[in-house]
């Protein structure tokens, strides 16, 4: 296994860990892990109590670095975000901020209801969302920001906040768990009240797959890129050209977390959640299905489903998700997960549709479940 792939394989361990007990969260989390190989942020779109925050803790714990966390609301000040003016300078007469703990030195930053920031709050953002840079009177640093995962209820209808909302890159719209896994919800989430996430990554990994995306060999890959695009224009499906060109880095991170340094058309779904709407993104799964039909990520398989919706894939997270639950051991929640996790398999696939590894693990689910009962 080269070092690429370790990295790639540590990454993927440390998302599984994050997720452990929160369902239909890994997607998030990949998305998450994508931005910050990619060094482009992640915008999450959706209502209360999704477990959206969770997340974001989780994947930042598991990857080690600085975090920063912050609720805003109508009446926060930069400060709160940025820092206070340094009073000892202040009274050199000189306007520097203290930035210790504050979003300029974060690896990871998460900020809630980000949309209800000031002006100058979200002027100031885009200098470190951007440039990777924060100014303020004599302050000019360089920011050690990965990722900034920014939350919302709903997108905003003001010009002016829907140009500040296109500079997250990726934007995901996340729903409330359905009917038919709120078994696993209540099981997991009386696990994930005591889990701890295990570090199987550091920000080391992230580096040094970030290092790998510009040298990605994207020739390959451009043209099909390009006639997606001219598919979605076709269908009234239009991006700025700042978001497509900034899309091949997002191919080259998915490149890199496969363990590989030439993008295919496997590398092609990112595009997807670069459409910056709910509508555009479920017209683009039509629009982009022979696209998108040959998408593979062995590190990302959750994001992928979402976007393909082809059973090859959606077979692959069902094959890993019955591994680690028949390797878990015995103990509160685990015969409701499995429960769980049959009902989607057999609401997936049927018994001559199933693939043959699926349908052995299918099986040992069952022996399980009935030795426990």
């Amino acid at each position: 296994m080269t070092t690429l792939e370790s990295a790639a394989a540590r990454v993927r361990e440390a998302v599984h860990s994050a997720t452990t007990g929160l369902v239909q969260r890994e997607q998030l989390a990949e998305l998450m892990v994508l931005a910050a190989v990619a060094r482009e942020h992640l915008l999450i779109i959706g209502p209360p109590g999704t477990a959206k925050s969770a997340v974001v803790r989780r994947v930042a714990s598991t990857l080690g670095g600085r975090y920063f966390e912050y609720l805003l609301g109508r009446f926060t000040e930069p400060a709160e975000l940025f820092g206070p003016v340094d009073l000892r300078k202040l009274r050199e007469g000189v306007v520097e901020a203290d930035v210790s703990g504050m979003l300029p030195e974060a690896d990871v930053a998460f900020l809630d209801e980000v949309f209800l920031g000031s002006t100058a709050i979200l002027n100031t953002l885009l200098g470190v969302l951007n440039e990777r840079r924060f100014r303020r009177g004599r302050t000019d640093i360089a920011c050690p920001l990965r990722v900034c995962v920014g939350a919302a209820n709903a997108l905003p209808e003001d010009e002016s906040l829907a140009a500040f909302a296109d500079r997250f890159l990726l934007h995901l719209f996340v729903d409330s768990v359905p009917d038919h896994q709120l078994e696993a919800l209540l099981a997991g989430g009386w696990q994930a009240e005591s889990a701890t996430p295990a570090h199987f990554a550091d920000l080391s990994d992230l580096d040094l797959l970030s290092a790998e995306v510009p040298r990605v060999q994207l020739d390959s890959a451009r043209g099909v890129l390009a006639n997606a695009i001219r598919k979605l224009r076709a269908a009234g499906l239009s991006l700025s050209d700042r978001r497509i060109v900034k899309t091949q880095r997002l191919v080259a991170a998915a490149a890199v977390l496969a363990g590989r340094s030439t993008a295919s058309d496997a590398d092609l779904w990112p595009l997807f959640y670069v459409l910056p709407t709910r509508e555009a993104q479920v017209s683009a799964q039509e629009v982009l299905r022979d696209s998108m039909a040959a998408a593979a990520n062995p590190t990302l398989r959750a994001a992928v489903e979402h976007v393909v919706l082809q059973p090859v894939s959606r077979a692959a997270r069902l094959l890993e998700a019955a591994r680690s639950c028949l390797q878990a051991e015995d103990g509160p929640g685990i015969r409701t997960i499995a429960e769980a996790l049959l009902r989607e398999i057999d609401a997936n696939f049927s018994a001559g549709s199933m693939p043959e590894d699926l349908a052995g693990e299918r099986a040992r689910l069952v022996e399980r479940i009935g030795a426990s009962a």
